[in-house]
């Protein structure tokens, strides 16, 4: 599948695969994957939040903010 990018898009891809020691088209395959294993890891996850919503799952406000605060302390 042939695939037109702007020549800057296309010079930054370049440069990488050079630095990485792989030539552009393994780098944007490899890129192409990562964004679709990404995007389907995030709609599945997407989707339990939604039916653990629809079961009224719910975290209270006063919950959340301990579980940041936890996180990050002052």
């Amino acid at each position: 599948m042939p695939l037109n990018l702007p020549p800057e898009l296309e010079s930054r891809l370049a440069r990488v695969a050079a630095e990485r020691g792989c030539d552009a088209e393994a780098l944007a395959r490899e890129a192409i994957e990562r964004l679709l294993d990404y995007d389907a890891w995030f709609l599945q996850e997407v989707n339990k939040g939604l039916a653990a919503a629809d079961r009224g799952d719910f975290i209270e406000h006063d919950d959340v903010r301990k579980l940041l605060d936890k996180r990050y302390p002052d």
